[in-house]
């Protein structure tokens, strides 16, 4: 499966850790940016990371920003995206069994790469369940337009 990955200059370090881990797992990886630790504008880092999901050329994807927090609004702001901020395990995997989340995004200056590595595993693991959780995104597509 291909997956995209992009972070701003506060992300950097954990993306290429996370870049890394995927391809040792077996994913094809796109790597949207940024290449280094010069300073960019997340929100461009996660529209390009959103088009890639968007057109299918992408099953889904991850974004880090320093706290994940900036990404992962500008990341929701692109019509069918659901992304979802996460910092434990647990909550990797509901949005995916719940959400049905089709991006990631964490905190680069806040989440250790093990955790990181573990947060990804839960969310590869899990499958989204449909049923009532399927009229809930139903809802959320409407509220989009």
């Amino acid at each position: 499966m291909k997956v995209v990955i992009g972070s701003d200059h506060g992300g950097f370090e954990l993306k290429e850790v996370l870049k890394n881990y995927l391809e040792e797992k077996g994913f094809c990886v796109t790597d949207v940016g940024c290449y280094d630790t010069a300073s960019v504008d997340y929100p461009d880092i996660a529209e390009k990371a959103c088009e890639k999901v968007l057109s299918g050329e992408c099953g889904w994807g991850v974004l880090v920003c320093g706290t994940g927090i900036g990404i992962s609004i500008a990341a929701n702001k692109v019509r069918g995206i659901r992304c979802a901020l996460v910092s434990n395990e647990y909550s990797a995997e509901m949005t995916k069994r719940h959400n049905n989340s089709n991006m990631l995004a964490l905190g680069g200056r806040v989440t250790g790469p093990d955790l990181a590595k573990n947060i990804l595993n839960a969310y590869i693991s899990a499958e989204f369940e449909g049923g009532r959780h399927q009229s809930r995104i139903d809802k959320i597509k409407a509220i989009e337009g």
